[in-house]
């Protein structure tokens, strides 16, 4: 695959490692695979930008919501319960905006994988 047919280059705030991770993930499938692989994947995909406005939102108004939504809902709770871990948590996880986006895609790739494997 050319670098100017990569469809991976038009998401939002990809970056070089996130790339190089589908290219492995997408290694052994065929080209309608591929193409079923893209399409699951950049609908389940959380850009690191998307995952910072959750951080601010879980920072200042909804403590955990950005756990909620990369699908850890015992952190969560925990907190939503918490108050963000006394804030410390919810601002650790503000600094480490692209590392929970980057985790979450990885485990988004995956899935996304599997079902290219068994749907295409």
């Amino acid at each position: 695959m050319e670098p100017f047919q990569n469809p991976y280059m038009s998401l939002p705030g990809i970056s070089p490692e996130e790339i190089g991770l589908l290219q492995q993930a997408t290694q052994g499938l065929n080209e309608n695979q591929n193409k079923y692989f893209f399409m699951v994947y950049a609908g389940k995909r959380k850009s690191p930008q998307d995952m910072l406005i959750f951080c601010i939102i879980g920072t200042c108004l909804v403590p955990g919501l950005q756990r909620f939504i990369v699908g850890q809902v015992g952190m969560g709770l925990l907190y939503l319960f918490t108050g963000g871990l006394c804030v410390i948590g919810s601002i650790v996880d503000l600094v480490n905006h692209k590392t929970l986006a980057f985790e979450y895609n990885k485990k988004i790739a995956y899935e996304s994988f599997q079902i290219a494997k068994m749907g295409a």
